[in-house]
Parts: structure tokens; sequence; C-alpha cells
């Protein structure tokens, strides 16, 4: 091993003793499920902000998107946009209305469990069907994490692809299985902060290799002006197909699980606007590094990149020391790990309070449940762990399929449930249904190449649930007794 790896590997090794450091610390302070879950309901902006923003972006951030960007140019840009905005619409209309719903709903701490109590559905077909909805697709999300893993220690060591697999996968699984909820968003915070460092100084440093702002422009330009436009070669579908990207947010189980846990709805405005600013910066920084990128290979012809999502990985162990390349290292390790280790803890609730604790025993005692909790994140992680050993797809195309299966499946009816009294629970099983197989079919056949299968999942999701939901409505005084309260709780933390 080199010198340079020497460095690089002391920096990522410093950084991992640090996750699981966090991951133990947590593990202390965590008492019982609602702990394990959701933390307590205790954390405060800062963390709840960069935890969903970490939980969010994974590699996709730092490899998916400069990957994407580096081939095709800013065409691909349309995805940022529609991120951003949903990410804040999320932020203005779900967060602190989801935060008080869930408490006067039974103190839900999950989202099928907050569907069963906010719909009073007796039947349980709601929630398991929730829990087997977020089963099926986090195991796609957790593979494309864990090809991330893979690609990460390939290009950066020059270890085989399954080795970066197992090491990525035995350290998230440690901290997430024996940490929780609260391990899962302190090393998310922490990461965020490291992904937002190196997705900074990386394009400002690199610009200066490729002789300036201007210089690299007209640089790119001799490679293809095509490449600055972010209309050239879009198609209207295309356009609105990369927007649409923003529909996904409202139905993300590892997202939306952050505004249950902030400690108040007043902390949710700050919130945003550390995660809104965040998430803005972060996006045009891996913009800019794929660039940089495109005119630092094109200025120095012997350099090649043999994966365009290393991009952001290249580039950094180019322009700096390799301590500080190991820092940079560290932050799409981080990118990949806080999604990975977030996608984990929900899944082991769907499977524990959602599926075991609701259908099989609810008798058990907390420490048993929680136990259960940390056996699902393992098991879990070996059938997703067998599902990314073959890398048969692009970390931005597994990314994807899960997005639109989150985002078709539970988006309308998380909206509709909160901010409409007349939807019932065989209308929004109906809809989640007819959401997550158009999803499967749309998402497996040509017409994906066409128009991305979130749109004609949520918006089929969005029309069955209605037409069912006024079909079967009966007023429910226990439903609009919690509508008026969430409404008269709302305007008091905001007053």
């Amino acid at each position: 091993m080199s010198v340079e790896h020497i460095y690089q590997l002391i920096a990522i090794v410093i950084y991992i003793i640090g996750m699981l450091l966090i991951g133990w610390y947590a593990y202390r302070r965590t008492a019982n499920l609602t702990d394990y879950m959701l933390g307590g309901r205790s954390l405060g902006p800062a963390v709840t902000a960069l935890s969903a923003g970490a939980a969010d972006m994974s590699g996709w951030l730092l490899m998916g998107l400069p990957g994407a960007i580096y081939t095709a140019g800013l065409v691909e840009g349309w995805i940022a946009i529609g991120l951003t905005t949903g990410a804040y619409l999320n932020w203005l209309y779900v967060a602190p209305r989801l935060r008080v719903y869930t408490q006067v709903s039974n103190d839900s701490i999950t989202i099928p469990s907050y569907l069963e109590n906010r719909l009073k559905d007796n039947s349980r077909i709601l929630r398991i069907a929730s829990g087997l909805i977020i089963l099926v697709f986090f195991t796609f999300y957790v593979s494309s994490g864990m090809v991330a893993g893979g690609v990460f220690f390939e290009s950066s060591f020059g270890l085989s692809y399954h080795t970066g697999l197992l090491v990525v996968s035995i350290v998230v699984i440690a901290y997430t299985l024996f940490g929780g909820f609260l391990a899962v968003s302190y090393t998310d915070f922490v990461q965020g902060l490291i992904m937002f460092l190196a997705l900074i100084l990386v394009p400002i440093f690199g610009v200066f290799l490729t002789g300036g702002v201007s210089e690299t422009a007209d640089t790119i330009r001799e490679v293809d002006p095509t490449l600055l436009s972010l209309v050239s070669g879009a198609s209207f579908l295309g356009v609105i197909s990369a927007l649409a990207w923003g529909l996904g947010y409202f139905g993300q189980p590892h997202i939306i699980v952050r505004f249950m846990a902030i400690k108040s709805v007043k902390e949710t405005k700050q919130a945003r606007r550390i995660g809104i600013g965040w998430m803005m910066l972060s996006l045009v920084g891996a913009t800019l590094t794929a660039l940089i990128g495109i005119a630092y290979f094109h200025q120095n012809p012997t350099e090649i990149l043999t994966d365009s999502e290393a991009v952001f990985i290249e580039l950094g162990q180019i322009i700096f020391h390799p301590f500080i390349a190991g820092i940079i290292l560290a932050a799409v390790l981080a990118a990949i790990m806080s999604t990975i280790s977030s996608q984990l803890i929900v899944t082991s609730s769907a499977l524990i309070e959602d599926l075991y604790k609701a259908v099989i025993n609810s008798e058990a005692s907390d420490k048993r449940y929680v136990f259960l909790g940390r056996m699902s994140v393992l098991f879990v992680s070996i059938v997703a762990l067998i599902f990314a050993w073959g890398k048969t797809n692009t970390i931005l195309k597994l990314v994807s399929f899960a997005w639109a299966g989150f985002g078709a499946s539970f988006g309308p009816i998380i909206l509709l449930t909160l901010y409409w009294r007349k939807i019932t629970s065989i209308g929004a099983l109906s809809g989640m249904v007819v959401g997550a197989i158009t999803v499967l079919i749309w998402g497996n056949s040509p017409l994906t190449e066409t128009l991305y299968e979130i749109i004609p999942g949520f918006i089929l999701n969005l029309i069955v649930t209605v037409i069912v939901s006024n079909l079967t409505y009966k007023k429910n005084d226990e439903i609009e007794s919690e509508f008026k309260e969430t409404e008269r709780l709302l305007q008091k933390e905001r007053s």
C-alpha cells in the first residue's frame, strides 16, 4: 500500500471509530422501544435537519448526481431542482402537522402505526400492508447504499468491490443495530457536516486546477457546449420526470420519521431553514464538482476516469494532501452510511412495531422488542447484501426505483391524512396498493424510459384514494376530535 493510501486509510479509520463511539453512546441512552425507534422525540432542530438531509441524499449526492452530470451535463440538474422544491414543501406542509398528529393519534412512532391510528383501522390490514411496502422498497434502497460502498472502496483503495461492500455493511450494521434511532440521528448529523464541508471544498479548490471559472467553462464547451445547458437534449417528459423526484419526499419513511422525532413544532421552522440551506449548497457543490471534473479530465487526457460516478472521489484525491483526501473520502462513506442506517432503523421498526408486535405478539417486554429490532436490522442487511453482491444496476437506478415506490405508495396518503378529514382506511389501503403496483409494473417496463414511474403511481394513488374514501366515508367522532385537536395544538404552538 502506498504512503498516500496509508494517510487516507488513517482518516477513514478515525471516521469509522467516531461513528462506532456515537453508536455506543446512543446504546447507553436506549432504554425502551420508543427510544430505539424514535429517540424519545428529543431531537433538536439542527440534528433533525442535518440528519434528515444526510439520510435523504446518500451516496447519490456525492456519486450518483455528479456521475450523471459528468456524463450528460446540466440537463441532469432538473432532478436537483425538483428535489429542493419537494424538500422545502415537505418541511413546510408535512413536518409541523405530522409532528403533532402522530402524538395526538395514540403517540404513533412509525408511519404504518400512524396510518392505523389516524384512520382507526381495527383490521390491522393497512398497517401490515404499509409494513410490507417498507420492507420491499427499503431492501432495494439499502442495496443501493451497499453498492455505493463497494464502488467507493474499489475506486479509492483498489480493493475488490465485494471487500468494500462487506466493510461498509459491517460498520453500519454495528452502530445501527446497537444504538438505534439516536445513533442513526447523531451519526447522520456528523456525517451531514462532513458531506457539506467536502462538497464546498472540492469545487472551490478544484476550479484553480482547471484555470479558473472562465477557463473551466471554455474547456467544457470544447468537450460539448450542450453540457452547460439545462434544456439541450431535454424532452418535456424528461424534465417533468426529473422534477417529479420532488413528489417523493412526502412518502419517504426514513425522512419524515425525523419530523415525528423533533422536540416541538416551533423548532420545525428553524430546522427547515437549516435543512434547505444545507441541501441547496450541497447540491450546488455536487453539480460544480461534476463540471470541474469534465474540464479537468479533458485538460489532462493521460488521467482517465473509468467510472463517472467516482468523479468526486478522484478529484478529491488529485486536489488535496492524502490525509485531507482521506477526509473527502470519509464524506463519501458518510453519505453512504447515513442513508443505509436510516433505512435499516425504519425497516426494523416496520418488522417489529408494525408486523410482529401488531400481528403476532403485543404482550412481550420492551427488552424483547428492542432485541428483535436489532435482529431485524441484521436480517434486512443480509438480504440487501445479497441483492447488492452482483452490482447489476447503477446507484441512481436503484435509488430512483425505491424513491418512486415510497413516493407513490405513501406520499398521497400522508398528505390526505394530514389535511382531509374524509379519507378512510379502505381508501388509503386501495390507493397505497395501486401506487405500489403501478411503480413495480411501470418501473420494470420500457415506459420508465419515457416517464418516471412516480408520476403515474402518485396520480393513480391520489385518484383511487379520493374516490374510494368518498364511497366508504362514515363520520367518526374520534377522528373528528383528533383532527380538531391537531389544529388547536398547531395554532397554539405557532402563536
